[in-house]
């Protein structure tokens, strides 16, 4: 069995993903609402309306009950996913799998999800499941492609292959630290896409954006002890690309609200689902200035988000930077 802890809209496309996998699938939800409705109506009428479940998807709000599947999706938001998982320290079994799918970096300690959900559970092999994934599309069953990392490649190809249909392929890999740096940066880099488009810059303003925002957490990547070629990727590349051209990401469409002139209190007020990268901002501009790297299009959405920059100015700003060799 396999157990997804988290039934936003992300955790309920996994679910029906795994189901279409083979496998017996729990999916576990705070709200009591939801598990009553998933279990009775066969819909998250909250986070994923309109999309028929699998009857034999079974929803519990008893996370110890979840805990007993032998292998775990995380899919708590990533800034609550420490506190989410923290009363099932010391009863997992050491074997039991936990897979990532959470994109995003601590506020509090600037750590990864890995290193978050490793400080809780030492003795369990922890993997990241990342890459281009619109919650919406997986869960119609629309063809979508992922990497799937853990330290133990074999191992990693394992669960891989538990989790793959025809729709649904995930791609092994080994590098841990560069399969995050992508999920948790693009949706960051997605919000200074979106404001551009409000400001009405234009398709060429989006695509320098893209190419410097991957510079930018390449960056992040090598200095994380990440790899390159990792970056190229789904998880670096294929999501980056994604959430920065399609009005279904919620990054992009909050940072196009916001260079339409509308304030990030309206906008997040409005939503139930949870845009990460308003978080990882600050966090991505913490950690780049303790590992001595420069970040600047990150560094810009967090003035604007979380410092009160004016946009018109904190863009100026980053138009007059000085030149410099592309490759630098």
């Amino acid at each position: 069995m396999i157990s997804i802890i988290g039934a936003g809209a992300w955790g309920t496309a996994l679910a029906l993903a795994a189901r279409r996998a083979g496998n017996d699938v729990t999916l576990w939800a705070y709200e009591a609402d939801i598990v009553a409705a998933i279990n009775d109506a066969h819909e998250n009428t909250l986070y994923l309306p309109g999309v028929a479940l699998d009857p034999a998807i079974r929803a519990t709000g008893d996370l110890a009950e979840a805990a007993t599947a032998d292998a775990l999706l995380l899919a708590a938001p990533a800034q609550h996913m420490r506190t989410t998982i923290a009363p099932l320290a010391g009863h997992l079994p050491p074997p039991t799998p936990l897979i990532v799918c959470a994109k995003g970096i601590e506020q509090e300690t600037l750590a990864l999800m890995s290193e978050a959900v490793a400080a809780i559970f030492p003795q369990n092999p922890v993997f990241i499941l990342s890459g281009p994934t619109f919650a919406a599309d997986v869960a119609a069953g629309r063809p979508t492609a992922v990497t799937l990392a853990g330290s133990d490649l074999a191992a990693a190809q394992v669960l891989a292959d538990r989790l793959s249909s025809d729709r649904f392929r995930p791609y092994s890999g080994d590098d841990v630290i560069g399969a995050q740096i992508g999920g948790a940066i693009k949706n960051v880099l997605a919000i200074a896409c979106g404001i551009a488009e409000g400001r009405g810059f234009g398709d060429n303003a989006r695509a320098a954006l893209v190419t410097r925002g991957l510079a930018e957490l390449t960056r992040l990547c090598l200095a994380k002890g990440g790899r390159p070629e990792t970056m190229m990727g789904l998880s670096g590349l294929g999501d980056l690309v994604l959430t920065c051209t399609s009005m279904q990401s919620r990054n992009y469409s909050l940072g196009l609200a916001l260079g339409a002139g509308r304030t990030l209190v309206e906008i997040l007020g409005e939503r139930h689902s949870v845009a990460e990268g308003v978080y990882t901002a600050s966090a991505a501009v913490a950690l780049a200035a303790k590992l001595g790297i420069e970040m600047p299009i990150a560094t810009a959405v967090d003035a604007v988000l979380n410092k009160g920059a004016d946009i018109s100015v904190v863009i100026e700003a980053l138009l007059a930077r000085p030149l410099r060799a592309e490759a630098d």
